[in-house]
């Protein structure tokens, strides 16, 4: 037993060191030593043995700061993969990345509409075994898949209390066990957040309010430099704040909740209706069960100056900075980072944002918040979902320690 524990220690310390160099890309031994509170020695041995097993390589020599120069450590970027999985209400896309999160295979999009379909779980089992098979990579080479997912999500017991049931079991054991790889799910907003402090915008910051402009409009929310859930795990429904009382009905039952207000589907609409009444504009006739493609052309039309489509999210960007208002007034956050597919019209959004900024929040409040635009952008759901199976990488191993 007690041999047993030893190897399961030495296999902890070298899964803590990877997870390591996964976020922090070059560390010398004594770094190490001194954040895992190891004896140099233990630290070098395990570092060896991962060289060994090819999951870190030598990447030279810091700069020289007056001493002798350390021997840096970097994780080596095809050591093992990450299955990432980004989801919303209508469609899906598959990503399989190294460890420095960049593709190893083509991005798949699929069309996967969530709310009342009963097949939306095959479907996604369906089409992640399709992209592991085409992929070529074999499945003891994948760490394991991490998926990003609309909804009230329990990611500790691994279920959507929203969408994909499945049935007796827990959605993470339903897939893991189609699949035949560990799998971890959690809310989208909550993985983009992670995804920008971890590798974007807000590296690094303890305070960070993320808006997640998709089809809906979701938030994640660093509190501390952790994701803060709240009690029951659902923490960060910006999407349902009320801006008003007989404003548009929401999914939720309720009257002029943001969502029902400012979301992308809600744009993409209005885009719909102003085209049928004859507003001058670039984009053509789509009918309402082909929001998306709406969404997607009405960001390209605003960017390229159509006054109608600048129109439509300078009235979505007011809404939203209403919200964040209050939001600003109850947190008092560093930053906020606009972020998710929406980002990509982050700067037409920005002035109307900061105009109800300044009509609706305390200036003291506002003035010690920065506002920025994702550069993940569309990419943030993806990078967290690769985050989020790293997050997991030593947990198992530890949960074994403590039952022995």
């Amino acid at each position: 037993m007690e041999f047993k524990n030893k190897s399961v220690k030495s296999t902890q310390l070298k899964n803590m060191i990877t997870k390591c160099l996964y976020f922090d890309k070059a560390m010398s031994c004594a770094e190490l030593s001194e954040l895992f509170d190891k004896s140099i020695p233990s630290i070098a041995k395990a570092v060896n043995e991962l060289i060994d097993e090819g999951f870190v390589i030598e990447q030279g020599y810091a700069p020289s700061s007056g001493g002798r120069r350390p021997l840096m450590y970097a994780i080596n970027a095809n050591a093992m993969y990450i299955l990432a999985i980004a989801m919303d209400q209508l469609s899906t896309r598959i990503q399989l990345v190294d460890l420095l999160n960049q593709p190893v295979a083509e991005m798949v999009m699929f069309d996967l509409k969530l709310l009342n379909n009963n097949q939306a779980l095959n479907k996604l089992i369906e089409n992640i075994n399709l992209y592991i098979n085409n992929s070529g990579i074999a499945k003891d080479k994948i760490a394991g898949i991490g998926i990003g997912m609309p909804g009230f999500i329990n990611p500790i017991k691994g279920i959507n209390y929203t969408y994909l049931d499945a049935g007796d079991k827990t959605l993470t054991q339903y897939i893991t066990d189609e699949i035949g790889l560990a799998a971890y799910i959690d809310n989208d907003s909550s993985l983009i957040a992670l995804a920008e402090q971890k590798f974007g915008i807000a590296k690094m910051q303890k305070e960070v309010m993320v808006i997640n402009l998709g089809w809906g409009i979701g938030l994640g929310m660093i509190v501390n430099g952790e994701i803060f859930r709240g009690r029951n795990g659902f923490a960060g429904e910006f999407s349902h704040i009320p801006l008003s009382e007989d404003g548009a009905l929401c999914t939720c039952g309720k009257r002029g909740c943001l969502e029902a207000e400012a979301s992308m589907l809600v744009v993409s609409k209005r885009a719909i209706a102003g085209i049928e009444q004859g507003r001058v504009t670039s984009l053509k006739q789509i009918d309402e069960a082909h929001s998306k493609q709406m969404g997607d052309a009405i960001m390209e039309a605003a960017i390229n100056g159509d006054q109608f489509a600048v129109e439509l999210f300078s009235d979505a960007g007011y809404k939203i900075g209403k919200a964040l208002a209050i939001l600003i007034h109850i947190m008092n956050p560093q930053t906020i980072v606009l972020s998710g597919r929406g980002a990509k019209v982050g700067k037409i959004l920005m002035a109307p944002i900061q105009q109800a900024l300044h009509k609706y929040c305390i200036p003291r409040l506002s003035g010690g918040t920065e506002l920025l635009i994702s550069e993940l952008g569309f990419d943030a759901e993806l990078i967290g979902a690769a985050v989020l199976v790293m997050e997991n990488f030593d947990k198992e191993v530890q949960s074994q320690l403590v039952a022995s």
